[in-house]
Order: structure tokens, then sequence, then C-alpha cells
């Protein structure tokens, strides 16, 4: 095989600048036309999986709305999101991986489970054992036994029947030894299908078998390549397609093999100049030469294809080898956000200080300041008003600003009259009566921990322990019997996440400290994967 050198960018549109803006005008594009991504081929999964590897910002309700588009479905349909085509399963896991989330956990169903049935999975042709492959190999997923399965698929079983698929001239198509059918000689190989094979096989180099049939397709795509770089396949006959292109590009990159190898440069262009090449002013791409419509399929996969290339270019994991994706939390409140680093700098008092990465992280996402305006003091060791939590732990979670009238000592002219109605919007703070809020009060740690644990709720994460949990975490304390009832579980959530470290006693009514209240949401927010 051909390894990876590098991207040399020519003195063409491959340059990276140009690659770049292409890629952002197509996102751009697709945000505006597709805004609720549903379970769908075509504003759905690629769009999503696009966008998600594209390292362009993108609003995390966007994956957030994609996530729960399926999770409603899935429960809807008692797990089922076909009973036939299992690529809608493969399909779907490639989205919700790339988007950060788990799909061996969507409405309490196991998306991986029906790729245990090898002969569900063939089924449908070529495409089910692709698929099933790209799916399960984005992050290594293990193959879940599946008991209704006469035949327990592997991936071996699966690669196999890629080989076994392969036409004489090199290539795939889509029907090709169906069923079992023995291929025939004449059949005749396609772009697309040889791209998808490539793509799904690229991880099992090391079997020979697999590096024979790679080479005997790289050999065929090579010859098939028009003089414009690009491909036409069964899906668009005698005409050059973008998706025809994209799929062999994405091969390519699977592989390692540089966008430059003179194997894949016709006319001097590359695949990419050949994908650019169908791209619209508005960032939309055309599915042919011959008709300048925007198409949104067009457009998703030429979106993949150039993200492909410059991953690749930059020396990033490939589009489907996704460990490196963005976790997300299901069940997150849609106006929770991450916040971005937007400054640097740190406080002289904080140095060598056992909190100074928290603060310092908090610090540069303007979640926390110091003291005073005037002063270029943190003041860790002080203690922290109600007020103040308030506006530390929503500006941390990214939350809107809301307004409540509530309180009569949370007046509308006081600087902490938005966070206190934003903290208590969104329940993460109550009143210290059903009209008083006790703005000045300090925070104690037990009080901490219940606003510290209403906040991972409110991140999407499970806070739930027994009581038996709860017993033995805080058994092995001391002063345990000091925590009030309210607290309780809320302490023990801190010490099982590690949100507090379980060395010394609780002290659950000792005033907390500006340092301590920055660990504490430092390594909430860390855990909930917005940092």
């Amino acid at each position: 095989m051909v390894l990876l050198v590098g991207l040399v960018a020519p003195a063409s549109a491959t340059s990276a600048p140009v690659l770049d803006e292409a890629i952002e005008n197509a996102a751009e594009f697709l945000l505006r036309t597709v805004s609720a991504p549903t379970i769908n081929s075509v504003g759905g999964e690629w769009a999503v999986i696009g966008l998600a590897r594209s390292g362009n910002p993108v609003p995390d309700a966007f994956f957030e709305n994609y996530f729960r588009a399926v999770e409603q479905q899935v429960r809807a349909q008692g797990g089922v999101l076909d009973a036939r085509r299992l690529t809608e399963y493969s399909r779907v896991i490639l989205g919700l991986t790339a988007a950060g989330f788990d799909p061996r956990n969507v409405a309490g169903f196991d998306l991986t489970l029906p790729l245990g049935d090898f002969d569900r999975t063939i089924w449908q042709g070529i495409n089910g054992p692709v698929f099933a492959l790209l799916a399960l190999d984005s992050l290594n997923y293990a193959i879940p036994t599946n008991i209704n399965a006469e035949v327990q698929a592997t991936r071996s079983l699966y690669v196999s029947e890629i080989l076994r698929r392969q036409t004489a001239d090199g290539g795939w198509n889509l029907t090709a030894g169906t069923l079992g059918a023995p291929v025939d000689p004449s059949e005749t190989g396609d772009a697309d299908l040889t791209g998808m094979a490539l793509q799904a096989l690229a991880k099992y180099q090391d079997d020979p078998a697999v590096r024979a049939a790679t080479e005997r397709a790289l050999q065929f795509l090579s010859q098939s390549q028009d003089a414009g770089g690009g491909f036409s396949s069964g899906f668009s006959p005698g005409a050059s397609a973008v998706e025809s292109a994209v799929q062999v590009l994405v091969a390519l990159t699977e592989l390692g093999i540089s966008i430059n190898d003179p194997r894949f440069v016709k006319n001097g262009n590359t695949l990419v100049d050949n994908v650019l090449s169908f791209q619209n002013v508005d960032g939309s791409f055309r599915h042919t030469h011959g008709n300048p419509d925007s198409n949104i399929m067009s457009t998703e996969q030429a979106l993949y294809g150039l993200v492909a290339a410059r991953r690749a270019q930059i020396g990033s994991n490939s589009l489907y080898r996704m460990s490196d994706r963005i976790v997300r939390i299901a069940g997150r409140h849609p106006d929770v956000r991450r916040l971005q680093v937007v400054r640097s700098g740190t406080f002289p008092d904080i140095q060598n200080h056992p909190n100074q990465r928290a603060i310092e992280a908090l610090y540069a996402r303007e979640i926390i300041h110091g003291r005073s305006a005037t002063e270029r003091v943190f003041d860790p060791d002080a203690t922290l008003t109600r007020a103040e939590f308030a506006a530390i732990i929503t500006r941390g979670l990214g939350l809107p600003g809301q307004r409540t009238n509530v309180f009569a000592d949370v007046p509308q002219s006081a600087w902490f009259h938005a966070p206190v109605g934003t903290a208590f919007f969104y329940g993460l703070v109550n009143g210290t009566s059903p009209t008083t809020f006790n703005p000045q009060g300090t925070i104690t740690r037990q009080e901490a921990a219940v606003m510290i644990q209403r906040g991972a709720r409110l991140s999407g994460l499970d806070t739930r322990l027994s009581q038996g949990e709860i017993q033995n975490i805080l058994g092995q304390f001391g002063d345990h019997n000091a925590v009030g009832t309210w607290a309780r579980e809320a302490l023990a959530f801190c010490y099982h996440a590690g949100i507090l470290d379980s060395a010394g006693d609780i002290r659950p009514q000792v005033p907390i400290s500006r340092a301590e209240i920055a660990e504490m949401l430092y390594r909430l927010l860390d855990l909930a994967n917005l940092l």
C-alpha cells in the first residue's frame, strides 16, 4: 500500500485556504438548510457526520436535536429502525458516534445489536457489510451477541463477504454476489460502491487477501477516472457526478493514500479539484455539471469528502476513525452550552495553589473573574455569597439570562438580578423562603454540593444513587452524621463522581471558598464534556 506522506499543496484549488473556504461555505449552507436533522439519508446523518467531523463551529443544539430525533423515533418504534434494511442502523450509529453520543444506549436500546445478525445484515447487498464495518469500526464497538441470529456476525465474516463480491475487473457493484450467488464474470465494478468497499476494508490491510483486493480495486479506479479527475457510476451513467468522486476520495484518505498520488491525478486534476468543480456560489453542490441546481445530498457528501481530505492534510484522524470526536451527554438541557476560551491570564495570588488549573480554566472562559475590577487578585480563600454562586454556575453552563420578580431582596437594580433569576428559572437554586433569596448569605459545602448536583442533572448527567450507595459513600467520613438529610444524595454524588476529593472530612456546614467552588465547577464541566 502507498502510505500517506502528507498532502503537498500544489498551486491549485487543493491549497489549504481554498479547501478551508469551500468547507466553511458548504457547512454554512447546510446549517441554513438542514436546521433540524432527522433520521434520514438526506438532511440527516450525512449532514451530521460532515459537520461534526469538519471542526467548524456548529451549535451543540444541532447535534442534540439530532439525538432527540433519533431517541424519539427509537422509542416510538420499540427500538426498530427498519425491519429489513440494517443499513439504517449502521448509518444512525455513524451519525450518533460523530455527534458524540453512544448508540448502544438510545432510549434503552442498543442500536449495534442488529448488526450481530450476519444474514440479515448482508441481505441488503454489499451495502450491508460495508456500512456495518464502517459503523462498528468508527469507535471499535464490539459486535454484540444477537441471540436471534442464525449466524452470529463477526468482523472477519463481514470482511470475507465483501471480498467474495469483488468483480473480475477489481471493483464492486450493488448486485454482484447477492444472496450467496457466485459473482458473474461479466459483472463490472462501479466507482461509488468500489470506493465504499475500500473505506470498509481500510482497517484490515494487514490481511494479505484484503491487501491484494485493495490493489486490484485501486487499479480499477485509476483506470476508470475521467480526464477531469472524477468518476461516473451506475447512479449517473455517462456523467461525472460529485458523489462518485467523493466516495473514491474518502477511500483514499481512509487508506492513507495521498490525494496527489499520480494514479489519481488526470490532466493535473486531483479528486479534490474535481469535487470543488461542482460547488455553487452559495456553498452548495450540484449533482452533475450539467445541472446547476443545488442538491442537498450532493452537498452533504461533498462536505464530508472535503473534510476527509482536509483531515488527511493536517494529520488528524480520518473521517471514519472517530476516537477524537467531542463526546456529548444525552439528556442535556438544550440551553446548556459549551463556552469557548476567549482570554488568557492568571492571578498572582493563585500561583502554585492546588486549584490554580481550575481557576485559570474558568477565568479563560469568563466564568469567573477577579475579586474586583481594580485589584488583580482572585482571593481564593474568601467565601462565596449565594448571589456570586448563582452568577458563576449560570455562566459556567452557558445559560441564557432570565429574570424573576419572585424575591423581594433581589431588586431589578442589583447586579445579581439576572444571575439569580436565571439560576432560579433553571432550578439550580431555591429561595430561603417563598419571597426571599438571601443573596449576601454565604454558601456552605453541602449547599454547594446540592447546587452542583442540580447543574449536573441539567447537563445530562445521571446523579441518582441508591440509599445503600449513599450510605457507603458518606459512611467513610467521620462527620457524615452532620450532613443535612436534604444534602446527602448530592454530597454522595459529588464524591462518587470525583467532583469532591474524599480526603479529609466532609465539613458540610463550613462555608465553601472561591477556590473550592471553582474546582467543583471545573470538574463538573469536565465530566459533562463542557470544557
